[in-house]
């Protein structure tokens, strides 16, 4: 099966290309252009590299947030769009899941992190189970002091939302450690290889029914809740 995996909930954007559980192709760009820019010159270079019409994907899988409102709503357009073009199936899978996954047979906790703006960051909490990432938590929006303040040792931590919450962790020591900086956005790939697994498991869904998952309400949607 071969599945296209999108992901943009943060100022990076990746895609990759999986062909069964092997991953054949991915790019990751953190630059300054907006993911409307630089998203489908990123799937069109991709499956040109990696040889593969885009009527030869057989699905794909599209991290749906929580993360940033803009991003988010570029990614779902585009597996849309290329979902009802295409005809295929779309595999939801949530950002803080996928960055979990980037880190298995962690020996402690794995808290993925993620800034959320207006002084909020996204997180849940996941343990290795042996045979996957298990979220423990809701999926939670807090002010970084609280975010710091649920964090038991010994714990991983990860994400672009931790420098946020550095200054609350001063006094945890070894106990709080932080995963690379490499493994500060989330990656397609494991967008992709969850994505698989959903879909092995007949939970794929069809493009038209993509929507992202915001968790708490956009800018645009507090204004017309106060008017």
């Amino acid at each position: 099966m071969k599945i296209l995996a999108l992901e943009t909930a943060t100022l990076a954007g990746s895609v990759a290309l999986l062909d069964g559980d092997r991953v054949v192709g991915q790019t990751l760009l953190d630059i300054t252009l907006t993911h409307s820019e630089r998203l489908m010159a990123m799937v069109d270079r991709l499956l040109g590299d990696c040889g593969v019409e885009p009527r030869g994907l057989d699905a794909l899988a599209v991290s749906v947030g929580p993360g940033s409102f803009t991003g988010l709503r570029v990614g779902v357009a585009t597996a849309k769009g290329l979902g009802l073009g295409l005809g295929l199936p779309v595999a939801v899978v949530p950002t803080l899941d996928a960055m979990a996954a980037i880190l298995p047979f962690a020996d402690a906790p794995v808290v993925p992190i993620l800034d959320a703006r207006k002084s909020e960051v996204y997180l849940s909490r996941y343990r290795w189970s042996g045979a996957g990432m298990t979220r423990e938590w809701e999926y939670l929006a807090l002010a970084p002091a609280e975010a710091a303040r649920r964090l038991t040792p010994p714990v991983i931590v990860l994400g672009d939302g931790v420098p946020a919450c550095r200054p609350y962790l001063a006094g945890a020591g070894e106990g709080v450690r932080e995963a690379p900086a490499t493994h500060a956005v989330p990656w397609a790939a494991a967008v992709g290889r969850l994505g698989a697994l959903r879909l092995r498991a007949g939970e794929g869904i069809p493009a038209e029914a993509l929507a992202p998952f915001y968790l708490r309400p956009s800018q645009v949607e507090q204004v017309v809740g106060r008017g």
